[in-house]
């Protein structure tokens, strides 16, 4: 039974900390999103376009999204002028998205940002912790479905 009461105390410690985590990486995306008027789901929108364009499909697909949502969300975007659609050449019934240069320099210096406010709450690590959360983190994230 002790070992019972064990595994149940590591695991819900597990649960706690990984969901208290998140909940503070998502207070941070959240603060700097809302100093540049962009929501949770165009940040996510902006890191997966911000190396890469890919069609609309994809991106519902990434952002687990139907087509009248993301269709909505690229609107937004792009009345910003923050991403552009582009039509593919080999096929024109595809719309690709990518970001405009003003996008790009938005999510430079929102990623300055995010990065700058995530130093500070782990620099109570040391570089040697650091290495190994990111190991850690990677090895989680590996093993995730997608």
């Amino acid at each position: 039974m002790n070992d019972d009461n064990s595994t149940l105390q590591r695991n819900l410690s597990m649960l706690d900390s990984l969901v208290q985590l998140s909940f503070l990486v998502q207070a941070i995306l959240n603060r700097v999103g809302a100093d540049h008027d962009v929501s949770n789901i165009q940040i996510r929108l902006f890191g997966i376009l911000r190396d890469r364009e890919l069609s609309m499909l994809q991106l519902a697909q990434y952002l687990n999204l139907d087509k009248s949502s993301i269709t909505g969300l690229i609107d937004r975007a792009e009345r910003r002028g923050l991403v552009e659609r582009i039509n593919v050449k080999h096929d024109r019934r595809v719309i690709h998205v990518r970001m405009t240069p003003a996008g790009q320099q938005l999510v430079q210096l929102a990623v300055r940002e995010i990065q700058q406010q995530i130093n500070t709450v782990t620099e109570v690590l040391s570089e040697n912790e650091r290495s190994q959360f990111i190991a850690l983190a990677s090895k989680i994230l590996g093993d995730f479905p997608k």
